[in-house]
């Protein structure tokens, strides 16, 4: 690892403020000790095991189920179907999108049933749930349903389940079509299509993933006859999103609900949401009268866990003759899967389609996007959830489009970047830009990544029989959107305890908000102790997601803060014989102005957990809550820049360098900033190169459902990042902030296929698709193989 910026030593933050500060994590040290609490780990008293029986067919029609035998099996508690669900009152998983389509319909909702009744959708539908006092009972038992079925017709790819002969999977969506939406200005897009000098034009595939997080999903669950009520443990991103869903499935109000998250071993979007098994081990713990556990198998995740992206677009760019950027359209076909989830229809319409135009000023633009039901795995949101996939549309067809005008590509795009003295600006498609200097980011990242050196480094490579290439990318997202609720509560010590709605799931939260507390109320961060996961405790308010935890629960921490400091200066008034407007507080004291006179913090805490501190007052303590909503989003941008090598012989890739510009305005930590980027980096390289979900076309089974199948990256398939910070405060929000957590694969997949494009350029190629493959690679290289070789090449440019 490669870095501009160097962690520094441990504060004191009552003499500098810890904002900006490369902290070291404070959680660390239990997770790397085997200390961590994940769900595998949880184990309640006289605790059952549970098993869900899924399908092994895409689309079939149940026929019977017949559970007697696997009832009979040793140390079997319940075996259970959707009859016991409907005896039971149990409902559907139902989370409602209100998208609306071209003529203003919503998007087709169709719930997902928690146990088959009579058809599964796609393999790995849930039919049946075993409880048994052993898990290897449960899995004996599993052996003994016998379900008979009748295989129907299936569909697996987005385009033919448009076809007139594909099989309508929900008679209330013809032609499988969930939503038929479109924004824009078609009528302005068409005719600035019409006098354009230049139209660049590409098909674009944005291949489905798995999001493979470190920690599968396991629920464990209990019943509280005496009160009703559940207690729900499970990994999540934040508590409280889940309660609605899971109590209505139920039949009962939120209240009844409690949900404990501890330690979460990643997430990348799909733990936002519930799953039936939510539902359904809730369930079985009351029915059972105990607790039950639940936890995935990784086989069992690859056909359950939602899965993300899987769209296919045809993309256009209008330009002028002087490579001025007229106009962009779109039609995109969006696989969900076989139910609607709460994101699937968002993400390919109005989630996505607000970046279709970049960092550009295009001064028309057009979408449309079918959004279509098929016999897969249901998408659910996956890091960056429609914006990685619009950037790849943009800044793929602004690199072809230089390459065909015979543009230089930096050239180009420094020509149609929106400037710093443009803003505010509004692209039209939903985002106005406040803060961001993108010809900069993009040449400053030119310049990291000694693009002035990169023909040299090119004939090295071709002289050893390889192909090299050189490709960048532009990026910008929405950020920091809806809510946190954030408390702050002083202990009588001194001590204060942060609880908030956002869940840390490898971010870092209790070092980041340790950092905004003590910068705000000048205390030192080790007396700041930061509370998540727990419904209970942490209240209503959206989790993390979207990349908005460090702007929504950091201004809840700034907020509460505030009003922390207004009552203590009440308190500081009397204590130092002032009017309260005449107390002023700054790193952590408060002073009477125009006197000596001061009192700490701490001694102010202390004094106001006594009754007679503010004799007109019958509250003690300091604590303040802040649910802060965002009404505006930040805009993280920047350049990634990468070179590759191929080798024609054998089409193997190396990605041998790697630089990044990024700004995300201030930094809190901008050690967990970069690893925020690091990671995102890995996750877009992986979906460029590696990763892609596979289904049969027949029987719609998926043929990449293990790692032996399924290619993740590993720390050899990537090398050092070379990262360097600018700096532009968003205007947005008082701390300056912007999001993080997602840029890194937004910017990472252009940027690597515009690398591998020009390494190919002489071969004609104009895109390739991801993931570029070695045996994708090999057959693009066939010229080079024929005789063109990389010597033949290198004369070529020289000539």
């Amino acid at each position: 690892m490669n870095s501009e910026d160097e962690a520094s030593p441990k504060i004191d933050a009552r003499t500098r403020s810890p904002i900006g500060v490369s902290i070291l994590r404070r959680e660390d040290i239990a997770l790397t000790t085997g200390r961590g609490r994940f769900i595998e780990d949880i184990d309640r008293a006289h605790q059952a095991h549970a098993l869900i029986v899924r399908s092994p067919y895409a689309h079939a029609r149940i026929l019977s189920i017949d559970t007697s035998e696997a009832m009979a099996c040793p140390g079997v508690i319940e075996v259970l179907t959707w009859r016991d669900l409907a005896e039971d009152g149990i409902g559907p998983l139902v989370d409602e999108n209100h998208v609306r389509g071209r003529g203003g319909e919503r998007s087709v909702n169709t719930g997902h049933p928690l146990l088959a009744k009579d058809r599964v959708m796609f393999s790995g539908d849930p039919v049946a749930l075993i409880v048994a006092e052993r898990l290897s009972d449960a899995l004996d038992a599993a052996e003994c349903v016998l379900v008979d079925y009748e295989e129907l017709p299936v569909v697996v790819d987005a385009s033919a389940a448009r076809e007139s002969d594909a099989p309508c999977l929900w008679p209330q969506a013809p032609g499988n079509l969930a939503l038929d939406w479109e924004a824009g200005d078609p009528e302005a897009t068409q005719e600035a299509f019409a006098k354009a000098a230049h139209r660049t034009s590409l098909r674009i595939v944005n291949n489905r993933v798995i999001a493979a997080p470190m920690e599968n999903r396991g629920v464990i669950a209990e019943f509280d006859e005496s009160r009703g009520r559940y207690t729900i443990f499970t990994p999540t991103q934040g508590a409280g999103a889940l309660l609605e869903s899971i109590a209505r499935s139920l039949g009962v109000g939120s209240a009844s609900i409690h949900i404990i998250t501890d330690d979460v071993g990643g997430a990348f979007g799909i733990k936002i949401r519930s799953y039936p098994e939510h539902v359904l081990i809730a369930w079985a713990a009351k029915r059972c009268a105990r607790p039950v556990k639940w936890i995935a198998q990784r086989t069992e995740s690859f056909i359950s866990d939602g899965q993300g992206r899987d769209h296919l677009t045809f993309a256009e760019l209008a330009l002028d003759r002087e490579g001025r950027f007229l106009a962009v359209r779109t039609r995109t076909l969006s696989n969900i899967g076989a139910y609607t989830t709460a994101e699937s229809p968002t993400i390919p319409t109005v989630g996505g389609v607000r970046c279709l135009t970049g960092v550009y000023r295009i001064p028309a633009w057009h979408a449309r996007t079918e959004v279509i039901f098929t016999n897969t795995v249901p998408v659910h949101a996956y890091r960056g959830a429609g914006k990685p996939e619009y950037n790849h549309v943009i800044e793929r067809l602004v690199d072809a489009a230089a390459r065909e005008t015979g543009h230089d590509p930096a050239d180009l795009r420094r020509r149609n970047v929106v400037r710093p003295e443009d803003m505010p600006f509004s692209t039209g498609t939903g985002i106005e830009f406040d803060s961001g200097e993108f010809a900069t980011n993009m040449d400053d990242a030119l310049l990291l990544a000694d693009r002035e050196g990169f023909d040299r480094r090119r004939r090295q490579a071709h002289r050893r029989g390889r192909l090299r290439g050189f490709g960048f990318a532009l990026f910008q997202e929405p950020d920091g959107f809806l809510d946190n609720r954030v408390s702050l509560v002083f202990q009588p010590n001194g001590d204060l305890r942060i609880s908030l709605t956002g869940q840390g799931a490898g971010h870092g939260h209790a070092t980041t908000f340790a950092q905004v507390a003590g910068d705000r109320l000048g205390i030192p961060i080790e007396s700041v102790h930061v509370l998540q996961g727990d419904s209970d405790l942490i209240g209503p308010g959206q989790g993390t997601g979207g990349s908005r935890t460090a702007t929504v629960a950091a201004m809840g921490v700034t907020l509460a803060a505030q009003a922390i400091i207004e009552r203590g200066k009440r308190i500081a008034a009397r204590a130092l014989s002032a009017p309260e407007e005449e107390i002023h507080f700054s790193d952590g004291v408060f002073t009477a102005i125009g006197t000596n006179r001061s009192i700490a913090l701490p001694d102010v805490v202390y004094a106001s957990f006594k009754a007679d501190t503010l004799p007109d007052s019958n509250e003690i303590g300091l604590q303040a809550t802040s649910h802060y909503h965002a009404k505006k989003y930040n805009y993280p941008c920047g350049c990634h820049v990468c070179e590759v090598e191929i080798d024609p012989q054998t089409g193997e890739l190396e990605i041998v360098r790697y630089s990044a510009v990024n700004d995300h305005g201030v930094a809190i930590n901008p050690m967990l900033v970069e690893g925020q980027v690091h990671g995102g980096i890995a996750q877009g390289l992986g979906q460029a190169l590696f990763e892609n979900v596979v289904y049969d076309p027949d029987s719609g089974q998926i043929l990449s459902g293990s790692f032996m199948d399924y290619t993740l990256p590993r720390a050899d398939d990537l090398p050092s990042f070379r990262f360097r910070r600018n700096c532009v405060p968003a205007r947005t929000n008082p701390l300056g902030v912007k999001g993080v957590g997602e840029s890194g694969c937004t910017a990472a997949c252009p940027t690597v296929i515009n690398a591998i494009v020009d390494a190919l350029a002489p071969f004609k190629v104009e895109h390739i698709d991801m993931p570029v493959t070695p045996e994708r690679l090999w057959k693009a290289c066939a010229p080079a193989r024929a005789g063109a070789g990389p010597s033949a090449i290198s004369s070529k440019e020289r000539a």
